[in-house]
C-alpha cells in the first residue's frame, strides 16, 4: 500500500489514477463517480474534470510539476481499472510534495543509531540533557559544537553513553558521566526524537497553511486548511520548520521562516506538556543565543 506525505498528495493521486483509468476506458462512468464534466480531448494527462487539479483544495497546482513529481504508468496497461500500485516498503507517492528537501531534512528516522564525538578545546561537547519519564533526552544542542556536527537534535533520546544504559538516570548524572568521559571519544546510542512527529502541509493560493501560534505553541487551526486536512493539533509546540530548529526563536522569527518557505512546509511538533517539561529551568536567552538554529544539510 502506498504512503503519502500529505492528504493533498493522496487526493491528487486518486484523481490522477481515476482520470488515467477513464482515458483508457471512457465507456465506464463508474471510474469517475465524482466527475461532472466531459473529458477534454486536449487535456493531456489530466483531462478537464471536476474538481480541476490546478485549483484543487485551494492549491495552485501546476500540471508540469505534478508530472515531474509522479511517475506516471501508461493508462493502457491497466485496461480501465484504477491504478493499483505495487506494494513496497515505505513507498512514498508525492504528486504535490515531490522530493521536497524540507521534508527530507525533517525526517524522523526509525530505529537507533550510534554516534561518536569528541570534546572541543574547552573540554565541552555543546550538549545539555534532560531526564523525562526515566529516560534521557537532548534539551539543547549548541551551535557549531561537536554535538551539532554529529547531527544531534532537540528531543533525541540518549539510550547509552559509552556502553552504559541511561534508563533511570537523572539529568545531573548524565552530565557528570559526560564530564568524566574521555575527550577523544564519546560513544552514544540515540533514538531519533520519539516524542515528536512531522506533518507536511501545503500553502494555499494566499500563501497560508492554516494555523495560528503564540510563543511557538499552536493555538488554533483554520477550517478547511491544509493544517486541518493533515491532522495538525492545538496544544502542540513547533520544534522545527523544514528541518530547521526554531526552539527559542521569537514568533516574528518563526513567522518569517514560514513566510519564506516554499509551497511545501514540513513542521515538526511535540505535545506542549512534554515541550514545557523539556525546556523547564532553561532560560529563553540561552535557547535563543546558544541553540543550534542552522539549516541542516541532507
Amino acid at each position: 500500500m502506498a504512503l503519502y506525505p500529505s492528504l493533498e498528495d493522496l487526493k491528487v493521486d486518486k484523481v490522477i489514477q481515476a482520470q488515467t483509468a477513464f482515458v483508457s476506458n471512457p465507456v465506464n462512468p463508474a471510474i469517475l463517480s465524482e466527475a461532472s464534466a466531459t473529458v477534454s480531448q486536449a487535456g493531456g494527462l489530466y483531462p478537464k474534470l471536476y474538481p480541476e487539479l490546478f485549483e484543487y483544495m485551494g492549491l495552485c497546482l501546476n500540471e508540469e510539476e505534478i508530472q515531474k513529481n509522479l511517475t506516471v504508468i501508461p493508462a493502457s496497461d491497466y485496461q480501465g481499472q484504477l491504478i493499483s500500485r505495487p506494494p513496497a516498503a515505505n513507498q512514498m507517492v508525492a504528486p504535490v510534495t515531490g522530493n521536497d528537501i524540507g521534508m527530507r531534512r525533517a525526517e524522523i528516522k526509525q530505529g537507533i543509531r550510534e554516534i561518536i564525538l569528541c570534546k572541543d578545546q574547552s573540554g565541552k561537547i555543546g550538549l545539555r540533557l534532560k531526564s523525562i519519564d526515566n529516560g534521557i533526552f537532548v534539551q539543547l544542542v549548541q551551535a557549531n559544537s561537536p554535538a551539532s556536527l554529529v547531527g544531534l537534535k532537540f528531543g533525541d533520546q540518549v539510550l547509552q553513553i559509552n556502553g552504559e544504559n541511561c534508563a533511570g538516570w537523572s539529568s545531573d548524572k548524565s552530565h557528570k558521566v559526560l564530564k568524566q568521559a574521555s575527550a577523544e571519544k564519546i560513544s552514544m546510542i540515540i533514538r531519533d526524537r520519539p516524542f515528536e512527529r512531522t506533518i507536511t502541509l501545503h500553502k494555499d493560493s494566499t500563501g497560508h497553511v492554516g494555523f495560528i501560534f503564540k510563543n511557538g505553541k499552536i493555538t488554533s487551526i483554520a477550517k478547511d486548511s491544509s493544517a486541518a486536512r493533515n491532522g495538525l493539533l492545538t496544544e502542540h509546540n513547533i520544534c522545527e520548520i523544514n528541518g530547521q530548529n526554531i526552539v527559542g526563536l521569537k514568533d516574528s522569527q518563526i513567522a518569517e521562516i514560514l513566510a519564506t518557505a516554499g509551497g511545501v512546509v514540513t513542521i515538526t511538533v511535540v505535545p506542549s506538556y512534554i515541550y514545557e517539561h523539556m525546556i523547564k529551568r532553561m532560560a529563553s536567552s540561552v535557547m535563543k543565543s546558544l541553540m543550534d538554529h542552522a539549516i541542516p544539510e541532507v
